[in-house]
């Protein structure tokens, strides 16, 4: 019981977005993945309440000491209902508690923690598979949305008078499925929540997106709302992607904005119908620029407040830092990448004792269970090995150009890469062989991603 109780004080304290003293809306602006990525690049949008939690995804109610409120949107095909109530750190992680928040993520461990809050959270809604399999759909978009994207928030104040409304309204409301995607999205369902709190806040954009309420939209609204109502609370800030081999999200579009800087629409159309590309361009350049969603915005990070992204200065120096630590990983673990396609294609997700994700290996006859999380990563001198090169993956994913990561965060992967370093003792030669071709090709596959 006493463990339980510090976790809940600890959820108050350290969870620093969009937690403030003060109630708060947080618009959540997700970039594009998949489908979406590839043809459309409008993205999601949900909406966090830090005062508002639910006793069900269906039944909201005032938020309790140390609870640190629900994530709102509508869906598509998910049982039957419009709208989802998710708590906010298993909506962007899949797990209960930021000390289980891994590294680290591949496809295959996130299919497993999303299955892992199904099971215990969901099942009454979305069962298991006729051969107890876990079920196929869209229900996924419900955890673990920062293994698929980035997502930039925009918070603004409101009042626990108005929270109550809210409550009452959508308790009260049928949720049925309503989505239609030009008139009733999840961005409309944002907006009207929006205007709920501040009537006329959020609104369409005729000429860039044609009239259809899109995602990057309602955000720009809620900036420009916020700026022009500085008596408001308010504060904008980046949740980055998971650093690890799945794919990274695209920039988030509008309508207009993502058909006239997608070549496979203008090309043909400028071949043939000039005059429609020149209405894009038109609509492009009048209504679809100017806004940056992350522009001076800070960095979220599910152990501490938020902090400024790491100046030019930090990075290089970190950079310069990496490289070393690069070069003596490189040199103890020579990489073979068909041990590891065997050795990853056998690997197997599943959870510690403390509920924390590692990954289960078979070397040989030996088992190995290699950590994910920051709490349990160190381990043995075989696990070591490939924890080192998992800190690879996700320091030059920290690193890249666009800043997305603070130097707090870079420093602390720092300073645990160079502790697995320490405590690092060689391995039997037919193990390192092994595990090193592992992380030395998650290594290049993340580096590939755009």
């Amino acid at each position: 019981m006493g463990r339980r109780v510090f976790a809940a004080v600890l959820l108050l304290l350290l969870i620093g977005t969009g937690v403030r003293a003060h109630a708060a809306a947080t618009l959540l602006l997700e970039e594009p993945y998949s489908v979406d990525g590839t043809f459309a690049g409008t993205g999601h949008v949900a909406l966090y309440l830090n005062r508002v939690c639910a006793d069900s995804p269906f039944v909201l109610r005032r938020c309790g000491p140390g609870e640190q409120g629900v994530v709102i949107s509508r869906y598509h095909g998910i049982a039957g209902y419009d709208w989802f109530a998710i708590p906010l750190i298993p909506y962007l992680y899949a797990v209960e508690l930021p000390e289980q928040v891994p590294l680290y993520a591949d496809p295959k461990l996130v299919a497993f923690l999303r299955n892992e809050y199904r099971r215990k959270h969901l099942a009454g809604i979305i069962p298991n598979g006729p051969n107890g399999e876990p079920p196929d759909g869209p229900w996924v978009q419900l955890v673990g949305s920062s293994y698929d994207r980035t997502s930039y928030a925009f918070e603004i104040e409101t009042t626990p008078e108005r929270d109550d409304e809210l409550i009452r309204r959508l308790n009260a409301s049928q949720n049925r499925g309503a989505y239609r995607l030009l008139s009733n999205n999840c961005a409309d369902f944002v907006r009207e929540i929006v205007n709920f709190y501040y009537p006329g806040a959020l609104h369409r954009n005729v000429i860039a997106d044609i009239g259809v309420t899109t995602p990057k939209q309602i955000a720009k609204c809620l900036a420009h709302y916020s700026k022009h109502h500085p008596q408001l609370q308010s504060s904008r800030f980046i949740i980055p992607q998971v650093p690890g081999t799945i794919k990274r999200s695209r920039p988030v579009r509008g309508v207009v904005e993502g058909a006239f800087k997608a070549k496979k629409y203008m090309a043909p159309l400028l071949v043939w119908h000039p005059a429609i590309v020149g209405c894009f361009a038109a609509a492009y350049f009048t209504g679809s620029t100017g806004f940056d969603p992350g522009r001076h915005a800070l960095v979220f990070d599910p152990h501490r407040d938020l902090e400024p992204p790491m100046s030019a200065q930090q990075r290089r120096e970190s950079l310069n830092r990496l490289e070393q630590l690069a070069r003596g990983v490189a040199e103890d673990t020579p990489p073979e990448e068909s041990k590891w396609v065997r050795l990853e294609a056998s690997a197997e997700p599943q959870l510690d004792a403390a509920g924390r994700p590692q990954l289960r290996l078979r070397v040989g006859d030996s088992p190995l269970a290699v950590g994910l999380a920051r709490e349990n990563m160190i381990g043995d001198s075989g696990s070591s090995t490939i924890a080192q090169r998992l800190m690879l993956v996700r320091l030059r994913e920290e690193l890249r150009k666009t800043p997305r990561f603070s130097q707090s965060d870079v420093s602390k992967d720092l300073l645990l890469l160079e502790e697995l370093r320490r405590g690092h003792h060689e391995p039997a030669a037919s193990m390192a062989g092994t595990q090193d071709d592992g992380t030395a090709s998650a290594a290049g596959g993340a580096s590939d991603s755009p």
